[in-house]
């Protein structure tokens, strides 16, 4: 496992590769397009087979192991929140979340962001920074955003397939209740000409309902959901099938078709690996592009199978575990999801060797891509829709003294129907960086403390040791939570203070 970049050897391998290839080949630092901030269409020209600098995979963990100078970041867009919302909950049931469990890219993407929105599809790019007391060392926040919802005007119609887990413990309080109230609400507030299919599993899968128009069928569809009932083991590989076989069945052309998952994801018969069940479907996805949407309950909660299968199933994933919670994943979450913005979405952040010594990015861990396969656009990204927002915070460390340009941010994706590959980047200069974290803006902070508190959990002693500036103890970082919910009058991140101070009763 790579640690983090140094950069000091970095020119002299550029400027020997210069020589190298003197006869005749181009080199192209992959930067991702241009870097003045207003972006370039990358469908003008074919950029696929670009070569980049070699592989760069951020971790982790920041040590003192130096071995990659390379000076690229790439991954795959992420809007998942589901990591958050269940350490949430872990800690409101008297525990410590599992460390494995904590991923902190979705403890910062569970926040509002206030990032300059852009005209028309596709995203704007957000780059700042902001010092911290460690010397030299800085947080750099890369910000994606796609346009309101209030903008899209008529989405297209929903065909939403639902695979519900009604195996013997989905019977505990909290689980297939909280499902079939919130289907139930959902199914009054949807459209007419939206459809929904639905498919239950337990030791086996049925189609409970074939994909069926919620114009004149409404009540048809609530008996289905309030029939509903648990019984037997958990074969979630033959639900998920299922529930694709089904989709590709009632598939609507001009639709938007998903699969939705519904599910506590303890899988313990038939196939539970989530590459076997994904390379099972494989063709339904690859063809139609039906993406699978995992919406995870229950205090016992198989997190590590649902996240890879919504991560390679090219979808996302939530959690919830109250009524609040799950109406707003299905009446607005969900909703939101059903139009889509951008397809196999990646990042690439470039940073320039000549002000930076090494950095990393805080989370990501599954979603990394290799830097050439960037523009690879046979390599999966990322499915964002409209309204959404996506950040990601790197800790840099930038050479003593060093002014100028510190990085170019990129992020490339497809056009849902049409398939062009687009571009939009943005820059940082050092000349730019706050001079501290405090004197940040507020929401910039939220992300900080967001991905303070991950890590502190992650380290699973409740201290600090791998992100630069963390203040000690967790006591004061819910102290700086609290304050920002005053600034800010956010609830959400006043539940952020108020599960950081839990998390330090329980440490």
């Amino acid at each position: 496992m790579q640690g983090v970049r140094t950069m000091e050897r970095f020119r002299t391998r550029k400027a020997l590769l210069a020589l190298t290839v003197a006869g005749g080949l181009l080199l192209t630092a992959c930067s991702g397009g241009g870097g003045s901030g207003e972006g370039s269409n990358a469908a003008d020209r074919d950029t696929s087979g670009l070569p980049a600098p070699a592989q760069s995979r951020g971790t982790s963990e920041l040590d003192d192991r130096r071995e990659d100078p390379d000076h690229l970041s790439t991954f795959a867009l992420d809007v998942d929140t589901a990591s958050y919302d269940y350490a949430r909950r872990t800690l409101a049931d008297g525990r410590l979340p599992d460390p494995s469990t904590v991923r902190p890219e979705e403890f910062v993407n569970s926040f509002r962001q206030d990032y300059e929105r852009p005209d028309g599809d596709g995203f704007s790019v957000t780059v700042d920074g902001a010092r911290t007391d460690d010397e030299d060392w800085s947080l750099v926040r890369v910000g994606l955003a796609t346009r309101t919802t209030e903008r899209t005007g008529e989405r297209p119609p929903a065909a939403l397939t639902f695979v519900i887990d009604i195996s013997g413990s989905m019977a505990e309080p909290g689980r297939l209740d909280l499902a079939q109230e919130s289907l139930a609400v959902m199914t009054d507030r949807l459209r007419d000409d939206d459809s929904v299919a639905i498919v239950t599993f337990s030791d086996e899968a049925e189609t409970a309902l074939p994909m069926t128009r919620l114009d004149g069928n409404r009540d048809e569809i609530h008996d289905v959901i309030s029939e509903l009932d648990t019984r037997d083991s958990t074969n979630l590989g033959a639900g998920v099938e299922t529930g694709y076989e089904t989709a590709v069945e009632g598939l609507r052309e001009g639709a938007t078709n998903r699969v939705v998952l519904v599910s506590d994801a303890l899988a313990n018969t038939g196939d539970t690996d989530a590459d076997t069940i994904l390379e099972r479907i494989s063709g339904e996805r690859r063809e139609h592009g039906i993406t699978l949407f995992g919406v995870g309950v229950g205090s016992d909660y198989g997190d590590a199978l649902m996240e890879r299968l919504a991560d390679k199933g090219d979808g996302h994933t939530v959690y919830v575990s109250g009524t609040d919670e799950a109406r707003k994943v299905f009446c607005e979450e969900l909703p939101r999801n059903i139009d889509l913005t951008a397809r196999d979405a990646k990042a690439q952040v470039a940073f320039d060797p000549e002000t930076v010594e090494e950095f990393r990015l805080v989370g990501y861990d599954d979603r990394q891509v290799a830097d050439e396969d960037f523009r690879d656009d046979r390599v999966d990204g990322g499915e964002v829709g409209p309204g959404h927002t996506v950040t990601a915070l790197y800790a840099v460390r930038t050479r003593p003294g060093a002014e100028g340009h510190l990085a170019t941010a990129t992020v490339r994706w497809l056009d849902p129907e049409t398939r062009d590959p687009h571009e939009e980047s943005g820059d940082l200069e050092t000349g730019t960086l706050h001079d501290s974290l405090r004197a940040a803006p507020s929401r910039f902070q939220v992300t900080a403390v967001a991905a303070y508190f991950a890590d502190a959990l992650r380290s699973g002693d409740g201290r600090y040791h791998r992100l630069p500036g963390a203040p000690v103890p967790l006591a004061e970082l819910a102290g700086r939570a609290r304050a920002l919910a005053r600034t800010t009058q956010d609830g959400a991140v006043r539940e952020l203070a108020e599960t950081i101070e839990l998390a330090d009763r329980r440490g």
